[in-house]
């Protein structure tokens, strides 16, 4: 028995490949979000700012629960589909979330947000917003949000079906989903900023992501100052 399990796992490590092995690997389920908020999106788009200013005060589980909804929570429990819309439903977005102890209820940490169950793994700990700041390009004000929401892109995800041309689609996909945080931000009562300036490789290596997660956009959000 403990001959064929073996060859058994051998095949999976040769054909598979190793599973990704992360520090920690704690993951947590999120509230459930609200699909009826008292502002309109109206109201949402002529209010919106960019904010560079936050205050220290924390936000709440649900909070994060309804930003990382707004951004790639999935609308439709059948097929699948996103609040984001992504060419060919393949969806080459990943968001992860960097938190002090600034989120109630929440270890300090790097978080990355799994859509399909609605929740959030932890994949490194330690408050590491400073040096997100640090490597992009010193814009010291990003460490004051609460949540730091970076959002990278898997280009092989889309380029199966697309070739090159799915590049383009990934970035079209990337604004979606920042304007999606901006207005969810806003009906929150809350602000948030947007930042292309950094260093790729130090923003994966600050993340714990893996390799083909290239970075396209960081999103500081908390209350406004």
């Amino acid at each position: 028995m403990f001959e064929k399990r073996g060859w058994v796992v051998l095949y999976a490590v040769l054909v598979i490949g190793l599973p990704e092995i992360r520090p920690c690997d704690a993951m947590t389920p999120l509230p459930r979000p609200a699909f009826d908020g008292k502002v309109s999106v109206e109201k949402a788009l002529n209010e919106r700012r960019t904010v560079r200013t936050f205050k220290g005060d924390p936000l709440s589980r649900s909070q994060l629960s309804q930003l990382l909804w707004a951004a790639q929570g999935i609308t439709d429990p059948i097929g699948g589909k996103r609040s984001a819309p992504s060419a060919g439903a393949l969806y080459p977005l990943d968001i992860y979330a960097i938190i002090g102890k600034t989120v109630q209820g929440l270890e300090e940490g790097v978080y990355h947000y799994l859509p399909e169950g609605h929740s959030i793994s932890q994949i490194l700990r330690g408050d590491r917003r400073k040096e997100i700041a640090s490597v992009s390009l010193w814009q010291t004000w990003m460490a004051e949000a609460p949540v730091i929401f970076v959002i990278t892109a898997e280009y092989k995800r889309v380029a199966s079906k697309y070739g090159d041309r799915g590049i383009r689609y990934t970035l079209i996909e990337v604004g979606h989903v920042g304007q999606n945080l901006f207005l969810q931000a806003e009906a929150l009562g809350l602000g948030a900023g947007i930042v292309g300036a950094f260093q790729d490789k130090e923003v994966l290596r600050i993340l714990g992501a893996p390799s083909q997660h290239e970075p396209l956009l960081i999103m500081p959000v908390g209350y406004k100052r």
